[in-house]
């Protein structure tokens, strides 16, 4: 993760380099409006310091993608005591709710004309790769215990760059090629990928979307399964193998904290298969969660994943 710290002192300091003129310019980073609502990351899940960890480095990559942007973290299973290193999602919305009052306040005193707020205080993007049912019902639960005005944004999946994100896990653990245009071979290389998620039906529906891209990425065939469900895994790995797989690899369609301990221990003992790593801090999902801020609030300006 990174530092915020400079460098030490003797050390080289990296300067930046010019902006290249003419068409082969890049375009300025959008910036996020004056005033514009906070950007709260809900995270799923027991905290710890794992996920804490993760959350920030989402938060870093976000931060990076649209320049000015408040963002905040609020843990679904948080503390609401005052201070906490894992807040509760509904004591942050509140505290932000109480910043922007706070500095109305300060500005009209200052003598300054202050616009009548319209846009909610805060928008809250899971951290969430699907549609978990149960997660996203005590999200919602969380907004209303709260004081504040709050846009619920979608999830991040399914989304072209979670198939790259689960592309490269794979790749990680030795289970896919790395590169699609190189024509070399992996010994361990699947043949048959169980896409594998947590969040009943709906939450494999997104998962079997985002698995069809993945299928087209590495040209191996790709199933959903939920891991919450039992025998889901085990009878998806039947079906690849009654299809002709014979080295089969699951991929965890998940970000990390929404997921019970031992679930993909369990899953990938069912199969008979290893498995990649969940996605974890990939650094598409920073970009997603700006994107979905971004649409919550109908910025043209939003740093839109490609």
């Amino acid at each position: 993760m990174s530092s915020p710290t400079g460098p030490a002192n003797g050390l080289p300091v990296r300067m930046p380099r010019p902006r290249p003129a003419g068409r082969h310019r890049r375009p300025e980073p959008a910036v996020a409006p004056e005033g514009a609502p906070a950007l709260v990351l809900a995270v799923p899940g027991a905290p710890s310091a794992a996920s804490r960890g993760l959350a920030e480095e989402i938060v870093s990559i976000g931060r990076s993608e649209l320049p000015g942007l408040d963002a905040r973290i609020g843990f679904l299973e948080g503390d609401d005591a005052e201070g906490s290193e894992f807040p509760a999602l509904s004591r942050v919305l509140t505290s932000v709710a109480g910043e922007r009052i706070a500095r109305a306040e300060f500005a009209r005193a200052a003598g300054h004309e202050v616009p009548a707020q319209t846009g909610p205080d805060a928008v809250v993007v899971p951290l969430l790769a699907g549609p978990d049912a149960d997660l996203l019902r005590r999200m919602r639960q969380a907004v209303m215990d709260s004081s504040a005005a709050v846009e619920l944004a979608e999830v991040l999946g399914p989304h072209p760059l979670l198939a790259e994100g689960l592309h490269v896990r794979l790749s990680e653990a030795g289970l896919a090629r790395a590169d699609r245009a190189r024509l070399f071979t992996v010994t361990t290389a699947a043949d048959g990928i169980i896409v594998a998620t947590t969040g009943g039906a709906e939450a494999v529906q997104a998962a079997a979307v985002t698995g069809m891209l993945l299928a087209a990425r590495l040209a191996v065939p790709v199933k959903a399964a939920a891991l919450d469900q039992e025998g889901s895994v085990a009878a998806v790995a039947e079906q690849l193998r009654s299809e002709g797989s014979t080295q089969l690899a699951l991929a965890p369609y998940l970000i990390g904290p929404e997921a019970a301990e031992g679930l993909l221990d369990t899953a990938c003992k069912e199969a008979d298969c290893a498995a990649a790593e969940v996605l974890g801090a990939y650094s598409a999902l920073g970009k997603l969660v700006v994107t979905q801020y971004s649409a919550a609030l109908g910025l043209a300006q939003g740093a839109a994943a490609h």
